[in-house]
């Protein structure tokens, strides 16, 4: 199946700011491209884009004064095949772990695995391990903490959102990740475009989402604790050891985001084709 993806974006500056974006695909999808994955800017300004410790792909350029519109537009390709279900997966020891595997294990800067190691060998400890006990995590964080944007908080870490109890995909998956790493699973933060194609409606209003990967039987296999099912149309964008190393844009000096929009739909073939036609023409 053919994707569109895209977003736009409004930044309003009160001085000239530069700014870091994380708003690409993941460099692991570009061979699923079907168009350009390119950062349009209004005003027209200078870009520049590199690979950083993760293999994201980040952009660098300079907000000026007043307000700026960031946008893009892409297709991609999603073989509309389910998050994988591996319940086979085993739990690696740490010694036979692959050692880029290892910081994965660390806490950070909203995982505070110091905090919750006594309580995540309490609840989860005595239980299954590998496939099973990651999903087991997932179902108690699921249950444990009510989903609502209104609980939205830059700051909220692991332990906050275990003792407040609410939080949005960002909070469950960081109180995962936590747990997985407490109990000696390597677990990554992921951002990206998550569809609600196949789903029933009605459908929220289109966001980035978050989701987490965790290394058992030697792969990184995808968990989404926010909704607990396997899904199709998961396109990363960002990974990293928490929100804070894939935010969709790093600002260095004041940058208000007024206005964002996102957006994940299914591409007919005749409207794929229509599109590729005039990309030909133009």
């Amino acid at each position: 199946m053919k994707i569109r993806i895209g977003y736009e974006l409004k930044y309003n500056c009160s001085q000239s700011t530069p700014i870091l974006l994380h708003l690409n695909v993941h460099s692991s999808c570009a061979p699923l491209l079907l168009t350009l994955d390119h950062i349009a800017t209004d005003p027209p300004l200078t870009t520049r884009c590199f690979l950083d410790i993760y293999e994201n792909r980040v952009t660098r350029l300079t907000l000026p004064q007043g307000e700026t519109t960031i946008s893009n537009d892409a297709l991609i390709y999603d073989d509309g095949v389910l998050d994988p279900f591996v319940p086979e997966a085993q739990q690696i020891e740490i010694e036979a772990l692959p050692k880029e595997t290892l910081i994965y294990l660390l806490g950070s800067r909203y995982c505070e695995t110091d905090l919750l190691t006594n309580e995540a060998w309490r609840l989860f400890g005595n239980g299954p391990t590998g496939w099973h006990r990651v999903q087991a995590i997932c179902d108690f964080v699921h249950d444990h903490i009510q989903f609502g944007y209104h609980h939205a908080c830059s700051t909220m870490t692991a332990n906050e959102v275990y003792e407040s109890k609410a939080g949005v995909c960002r909070d469950f998956t960081h109180l995962a990740i936590t747990f997985c790493r407490c109990l000696n699973i390597p677990a990554r933060y992921c951002t990206g475009y998550l569809s609600d194609i196949g789903q029933p409606p009605p459908h929220a209003t289109m966001d980035f989402a978050a989701w987490f990967e965790a290394y058992i039987g030697g792969e990184w296999y995808v968990f989404d604790p926010r909704n607990n099912k396997r899904l199709f149309g998961r396109i990363p964008m960002a990974r990293g050891r928490d929100a804070a190393d894939v935010s969709i844009s790093n600002s260095f000096g004041p940058a208000a985001l007024t206005s964002f929009k996102v957006y994940v739909n299914e591409e007919q073939e005749q409207e794929l084709s229509s599109y590729l036609q005039l990309r030909q023409v133009s």
